[in-house]
């Protein structure tokens, strides 16, 4: 079901319902923050030459914020290629998903004939989300530690897509330590790349090799590496991004429960706010300039939520007050606690 909001236009001609002149996207759970730098590279020349097949200035960059070899770098043409590069290894093998999670995961594994797995059954390859895009649910390292230590048979595939935007201390696994450890990460969520398609895999040198043979020759555009590289130097913008979502998304947040809303808990810039008619609930915000993300998609979701990404402050405060005037039918309107006091 086509409805995330990426594309508004098509949503609301989905809908049948006219497009307002103002729309708001919490669909898209990616920066709002703008970035103030420039680029300072010529279009013309980086159209018509092939690009860097190797990726090296952007993997430098990466090795230095990592503290590893640009040998444990791919970089990818976002973070969905290493995802279906992976699958395409584990053709005809055992797969297992920690639902609810990222759909990309399930259909790479079976493009490629892979058997997802019983409960109980043990995997060749297995795939967690982490932090968790939908739930915003986030896995401490000790835990994933022991996840991927007590398996060793299997290659655990971690995705840290979302990772940028956590509002907890962070301590990741390295692959360097656990051989059958993967970590995906994106360059677009945070960094205004969705149009250009960059991410990498950090990985055991082993299993960059045997990757990097089944990717296609210059797979990520010089475009892309040139803005990536121009990100990636400024390590101030992750900071200030960081600080922005500690403060902005526990304020959404607390003013949608204080309006009498249920909202998951989430450690991320996006949280999943629970509805009786998802359908319902997205067509009538629809109607005041909202979209928000469906959740039918997602195993063990199944519509019973809508996805809601933190934006600018007064984008924020508008949706709140338009949920406290209308009350669009499907969302679960709970008795707000009196204060105290």
């Amino acid at each position: 079901m086509p409805l995330h909001g990426a594309n508004p236009r098509n949503l609301y001609r989905l809908f049948g319902i006219e497009m307002p002149e103002r729309v708001l996207d919490f669909s898209t759970n990616t920066n709002v923050i703008e970035w103030g730098g420039s680029w300072d590279f010529p279009i013309k020349d980086r159209l018509s030459n092939y690009p860097d097949g190797e990726c090296l200035r952007v993997r430098e960059l990466i090795a230095s914020a990592e503290g590893c070899s640009p040998d444990s770098i791919l970089v990818t043409n976002g973070s969905n290629e290493g995802i279906y590069l992976i699958a395409s290894y584990f053709s005809g093998m055992r797969a297992s998903f920690m639902d609810p999670l990222y759909g990309e995961y399930r259909r790479a594994a079976q493009a490629y004939g892979a058997v997802e797995v019983q409960s109980g059954e043990k995997p060749d390859v297995s795939f967690i989300c982490n932090p968790c895009n939908p739930t915003g649910a986030y896995i401490e390292r000790d835990d994933m530690r022991e996840t991927v230590s007590s398996s060793r048979e299997t290659l655990f595939v971690v995705d840290e897509a979302y990772i940028d935007f956590l509002r907890c201390g962070h301590r990741p696994l390295s692959p360097l330590e656990h051989p059958n450890l993967i970590v995906l990460r994106s360059l677009t969520k945070i960094y205004h790349l969705s149009g250009a398609r960059i991410g990498y895999l950090l990985a055991p040198d082993e299993w960059i090799r045997r990757l990097k043979a089944r990717q296609p020759s210059w797979s990520v555009n010089s475009l892309a590496q040139d803005v990536a590289v121009r990100f990636l130097e400024d390590r101030d913008f992750v900071r200030k991004t960081r600080s922005f979502y500690a403060e902005e998304t526990p304020r959404f947040i607390s003013s949608l429960i204080n309006a009498g809303f249920e909202v998951a808990p989430s450690m991320m810039n996006f949280f999943l706010v629970r509805v009786q008619n998802d359908m319902e609930t997205i067509a009538a915000l629809m109607k005041r300039g909202i979209i928000v993300r469906h959740t039918r998609n997602f195993k063990g979701l199944d519509g019973r939520f809508v996805r809601v990404a933190t934006r600018a402050p007064e984008d924020n405060d508008y949706f709140v007050k338009c949920i406290r005037e209308e009350s669009p039918p499907g969302f679960q309107r709970l008795t707000p606690t009196p204060a105290i006091g």
